[in-house]
């Protein structure tokens, strides 16, 4: 049985939440635009996920890669690290389906900004990206408090719900890859 997709209609909801995660986190931090622009990522939804990038219990997916960069020419080469957050679509949307009283962009809203506190402890070296298992549990506890500190003034209908319901999952899974 195929996956279910975002449609088109949920893309734009996508958009919207991940402004509103970016923006929220962003001021949380208190990141200038060129602060945000040092922690380089990029969404992808289903229709854009490679087999290993699909998960059957989890919300997302935080790949890291690395692409080699020179500045100039002639300066040195050095590598830069990329973070993909992989939205499973069926997951969410099989959530939204089994419990009526989520929302769409405040689900979004609470994935994205979960995995941009990831991003940004990982960028500023709070927290190394390959943790040992033993060591993922609290890292998801520091997380998941952070995410509910960004969200938990936010004005997004259905929010407060989310926050109370997903206060104790663990919702994301890390993986290292290269680019393709």
């Amino acid at each position: 049985m195929p996956l279910r997709s975002f449609q088109q209609d949920h893309l734009a909801l996508v958009s919207d939440a991940l402004d509103i995660a970016e923006d929220v986190t962003g001021n949380y931090y208190k990141f200038s635009m060129a602060q945000w622009k040092r922690h380089r990522y990029d969404v992808r939804t289903l229709s854009a996920l490679t087999r290993k990038e699909i998960r059957p219990r989890v919300f997302a997916l935080l790949n890291k890669t690395a692409n080699t960069v020179s500045d100039d020419p002639g300066m040195m080469i050095r590598n830069r690290d990329f973070y993909f957050i992989c939205l499973q679509d069926h997951r969410i949307l099989h959530a939204l389906k089994k419990d009526r009283q989520l929302g769409l962009l405040s689900l979004l809203v609470y994935i994205f900004t979960h995995e941009l506190v990831h991003i940004v402890r990982f960028c500023s070296f709070k927290q190394r990206f390959d943790l040992p298992e033993t060591k993922k549990k609290t890292e998801e506890k520091i997380v998941h408090a952070k995410t509910f500190e960004i969200l938990k003034d936010v004005p997004v209908p259905k929010l407060d719900y989310i926050l109370d319901s997903y206060r104790g999952h663990r919702i994301c899974e890390t993986a290292v890859t290269g680019f393709s």
